[in-house]
């Protein structure tokens, strides 16, 4: 095998986002729901025999150093290959989002390298190398929607049926230091449990309603609309439009659970300032990478 073109990296929602504490080292604990979505970067890979690890950027420009980098250095780290590649990104999922477009084109990397050079690597041993990138990493390597514990590393795998759901993104990035700083940051919310989120999704299901999405809530959230009006400008136009919004993650991207006939309108749903992005999404039952990866 000399090249894999047009492999996906998809982004995700956080259905809820709960700190439930914080370590000695300052890393807060979490509780959260993550689902893969059809909003997705694309990348292309083209095998080398000198090494070289080399990317080309065929849409915005990425940091010199990006994870994409950092990720393929240390699977050659880690298995000794000698071998290199040409890595092509094509980024649709905006940065700053919270969607998790950078880990997932990291976690990507490592798949379709592992597969590239013929490694035969397995998820486990994959994942020992994607936390140490970042916490959101290893959720890209697992297997679909997930129930996420820790400080993002430890993965309970969920049977999710698939969603559809409308995600705007205002310009602004959010100041994540300036987040897990801030006086309205909610650190001790009591844990969840994994019965209650299926049982409540259940019977959001049942009546059509806004499902898993309106589970708990996002603890970064009000911190995060102190210091970007434009979360909250999202959450508000949503929530006129859906009758609920939420931001996802710790970026200033926003969502809401959408209906089968609102999703048939796609975009058109909303009227958005100029600079906004929004996309109609589908969440994902299962990751679209999961078999290329042993268990």
């Amino acid at each position: 095998m000399k090249a894999l073109y047009d492999v996906p990296a998809p982004a995700k929602l956080n259905l809820f986002l709960h700190i439930t504490g914080r370590r000695a080292d300052g890393y807060h604990l979490l509780q959260s729901v993550f689902v893969p979505i059809d909003w997705c970067d694309t990348l292309h890979f083209e095998r080398r025999g000198d090494g070289r690890i080399v990317r080309h950027d065929l849409g915005e420009p990425l940091p010199e150093d990006d994870l994409c980098l950092r990720a393929a250095r240390a699977l050659q780290a880690a298995s000794g290959t000698r071998l290199g590649a040409d890595i092509s990104i094509l980024k649709e999922v905006p940065s700053g989002a919270g969607m998790g477009g950078g880990s997932s084109d990291a976690a990507t990397v490592l798949i379709a390298l592992n597969r590239l050079w013929g490694l035969g690597l397995n998820r486990a041993q994959l994942m020992r190398i994607g936390v140490t990138l970042g916490a959101d990493v290893p959720f890209f390597l697992g297997t679909g929607p997930a129930w996420v514990e820790g400080i993002g590393e430890q993965l309970t795998p969920l049977a999710l049926p698939a969603a559809d759901y409308m995600v705007v993104k205002p310009p602004a990035h959010l100041p994540t230091r300036e987040i897990f700083s801030s006086p309205l940051l909610v650190r001790d919310t009591k844990p969840a449990m994994i019965s209650v989120f299926l049982a409540e999704t259940a019977k959001c299901e049942a009546r059509q309603g806004g499902a898993a999405g309106l589970f708990g809530r996002n603890d970064m959230q009000d911190a995060a609309q102190a210091l970007c009006s434009g979360v909250g400008q999202a959450v508000e136009l949503l929530e006129a439009r859906f009758g609920h919004g939420r931001m996802t993650g710790s970026g200033s991207a926003v969502f809401a659970r959408i209906g089968a006939l609102e999703a048939s309108d796609g975009e058109q749903l909303l009227e958005l300032p100029a600079g906004w992005r929004a996309r109609r999404c589908r969440s994902l039952e299962s990751h679209p990478l999961r078999d290329w990866t042993p268990d």
